[in-house]
């Protein structure tokens, strides 16, 4: 595969981290239970890579005490804004999905690792499939902006047509398939049922969702010997490795018998499924 050669950009440790009061441009409500908030700043944004996160401090919501991580959805350096796609879901993400345009947002940035980056390095040939679900597709769409080498596909998956979010945003970086569980858009079932699996092969596969999808492409991506990176979405309350409420069980770099507990939100929130004992 000739993705084999590419080096995964390991930043955490590389990038200088920021706290900011971001201020909000713009939210816009894709669905009921979604908003997507567009953050600038009077400063030109810091460096982010895809698949990095930021911390965000929620205000005037008593009983959230931990800051929420966010996945980094989209920067769009023209317009020098930070796109953060938010599942209102607890008191805290409720809270800042009635956010109104001219608030201000405190954010630490940006946080841990992210995809393998498909740059000019990478052979045109190059076949990247990019596999989401719900608020999982948020770290494929600046993944999929950033490629500047090889071929996108993007795969996403919802319970319903009107499940599917920024389905406009993801078409301007590369071919976008559906499937959703009542087949009301695209082919009906779950992404490892759609019928590309079986016509393609890629060389990369790069994945977000909820963990039994990310699992049941994990298996896929064995079978049919694709390397294959998945975004964990454990609980990061500090995002510096701190607190140890993220931590997973990994393989030793080189080894397969011995394991490691990593924190999450320091070496991830990006692993290659090769590191993670979910086939054991």
């Amino acid at each position: 595969m000739v993705i084999r050669s590419i080096c995964t950009i390991f930043a955490d440790d590389m990038m200088k981290k920021y706290l900011k009061d971001l201020t909000v441009r713009a939210v816009e409500r894709l669905h009921e239970r979604y908003v997507l908030l567009r953050l600038t700043d009077n400063e030109p944004l810091p460096e982010m890579l895809p698949g990095q996160f930021v911390e965000v401090r929620v205000d005037d919501a008593p009983h959230t005490f931990l800051r929420r991580p966010i996945s980094i959805c989209n920067v769009d350096r023209e317009r020098n804004e930070l796109w953060l796609l938010v599942a209102c879901v607890g008191e805290g993400t409720r809270r800042m999905g009635l956010l109104r345009e001219g608030d201000r947002l405190n954010c630490m940035l940006p946080l841990g690792n992210g995809w393998t980056v498909l740059n000019g390095e990478t052979p045109a040939a190059c076949k990247v499939l990019l596999v989401g679900g719900g608020v999982g597709v948020a770290p494929l769409l600046y993944q999929g902006a950033t490629v500047s080498a090889g071929e996108v596909t993007f795969l996403l998956g919802a319970r319903s047509a009107g499940d599917l979010l920024l389905l406009s945003e993801f078409e301007k970086y590369g071919r976008v398939l559906v499937t959703t569980e009542d087949g009301s858009l695209g082919e009906r079932g779950f992404v490892t049922q759609h019928s590309v699996l079986t016509r393609e092969r890629f060389d990369l596969i790069q994945c977000c969702g909820p963990t039994p999808m990310m699992k049941a492409v994990a298996r896929y991506a064995r079978q049919t010997g694709t390397p294959c990176e998945v975004s964990l979405e454990n609980l990061m309350a500090c995002g510096l490795g701190v607190c140890l409420c993220c931590v997973e069980k990994v393989r030793l770099s080189g080894e397969t018998a011995q394991h490691t507990n990593v924190c999450v939100c320091k070496e991830g929130p990006v692993f290659n499924i090769d590191r993670l004992l979910w086939q054991d």
